[in-house]
């Protein structure tokens, strides 16, 4: 049971693995891109093309037919990746081995829909993976299995996302068999250092200023590639990616104000200097700061927000 692209090395796993997939419970083709048009989910374009059966209920608590669709495959075992659905008690309770989830953190910190960009948004320098057994509550079942890793110091939420869920892919197989022999002990997650995130917003990736550099660099790492971050000049949306935070001391400049760098621009903050790579005008494509200033020379000395 997943559902983007990211999911996708789970499934992969699985298989190479050797296990026999009976089933891909996906969810329902959605509008993306330019045109809206709707689309396979990523676990679905995978699931489709090496032939496998692809359910893809609009909600498992509304829907008995797929609900019961689900128990007549007899599942010895479910495995839940970035699914995005709820998923009721009766299904969680078909298979005899129960229902393992790959979540993008060491739980109990950041549950929820954003663990990724919450780490990166917080300056941990570890994250992980947990696998646990599912229950009704959000990310709140017992612990099977966890891996650690450090948090690159300019990882972004898509790269760090896609690299947690293949180490999650990893640790999944190499438990299962000790899972299944009933090797494993599942622990209770310790709810008085529990933590949770939201659904991220397209306002969040708008940029103030008058914050510190380094909490603004983590920031448009973290919000890569959803909400993206941006600011105004002159009128007109400018989004910002690949910026990190200038080491003091550093040029000094007015929150907004942009000045030139060897290599980019910087723009002041509340706190030191943003320098920032790459830029993208309203209506035009990412180009990196040098040529986004040879057409745009008056970016310089100008302020944004």
């Amino acid at each position: 049971m997943g559902t983007p692209a990211f999911s996708v090395p789970v499934l992969s796993a699985l298989m190479e693995a050797g296990h026999d997939v009976v089933s891909v419970c996906t969810q329902p083709d959605r509008p993306s891109g330019r045109g809206r048009r709707a689309g396979p989910s990523g676990v679905k374009a995978f699931a489709v093309e090496r032939g496998l059966q692809v359910l893809q209920p609009e909600s498992l608590r509304r829907d008995a037919r797929a609900r019961a669709e689900l128990a007549s495959l007899d599942p010895d075992l479910m495995v839940v990746s970035a699914y995005g659905l709820y998923i009721p008690g009766s299904v969680l309770a078909a298979p005899r081995l129960g229902c393992l989830n790959v979540h993008p953190s060491l739980l109990p910190l950041y549950r929820g829909p954003s663990p990724v960009a919450a780490a990166i948004l917080n300056g941990d320098t570890v994250t992980g993976v947990t696998l646990m057994a599912v229950t009704e509550r959000m990310d709140a079942g017992p612990i099977v299995a966890q891996e650690e890793t450090a948090v690159g110091p300019e990882e972004t939420t898509l790269g760090l996302t896609a690299r947690l869920f293949e180490m999650g892919a990893g640790l999944l197989v190499r438990i299962l068999p000790s899972w299944r022999r009933g090797g494993i002990r599942p622990v209770e997650q310790d709810e008085r250092r529990a933590t949770r995130t939201r659904r991220l917003s397209r306002e969040d990736g708008l940029i103030d200023w008058s914050r510190p550099a380094a909490e603004t660099a983590r920031r448009v790492r973290a919000h890569d590639p959803w909400p993206g971050s941006f600011t105004y000049w002159r009128g007109k949306l400018l989004k910002i990616a690949h910026a990190k935070a200038l080491p003091a001391p550093s040029r000094a400049a007015a929150p907004g104000e942009v000045v030139s760098l060897s290599g980019g621009i910087g723009v002041g903050t509340g706190d030191g200097l943003l320098w920032v790579g790459r830029l993208q005008l309203e209506g035009r494509r990412f180009v990196d700061a040098q040529e986004f200033l040879r057409g745009h020379p008056d970016l310089v000395r100008s302020a944004l927000g």
